[in-house]
């Protein structure tokens, strides 16, 4: 997992490789929070692209972190995941917390 920060955009970027199951969750969380209590970012953008699986541990990881930025007034992008990683959000209804989107592009728009 990669994080980085953009102090122009307030913009903090996470990276997800592999598989986001409980194996993997509890570590991501914790480097995750720690990242966003040091730079207390508007917008958390979780990149979805090398995400291969996930289970309810990666519907949890969104529904923390949300917990922790929505009274910061911050929000919550998830960029790029596979049609089934996609489908899976939608039907958790991730849409309601988070814009799920295929790329910075339509952060934009």
């Amino acid at each position: 997992m990669q994080i980085q920060y953009d102090t122009e955009t307030a913009c903090l970027l996470v990276g997800l490789d592999g598989e986001i199951d409980h194996h993997s969750s509890n570590a991501m969380r914790a480097e995750v929070d720690a990242a966003i209590y040091a730079h207390l970012p508007q917008t958390l953008i979780f990149d979805f692209s090398r995400v291969s699986f996930m289970d309810s541990s990666g519907i949890g990881l969104i529904m923390g972190r949300y917990k922790i930025l929505s009274p910061l007034g911050g929000e919550i992008l998830v960029q790029d995941p596979a049609p089934h990683i996609s489908r899976i959000l939608r039907l958790a209804g991730m849409e309601r917390l988070a814009k799920i989107c295929r790329s910075t592009k339509e952060v934009t728009q």
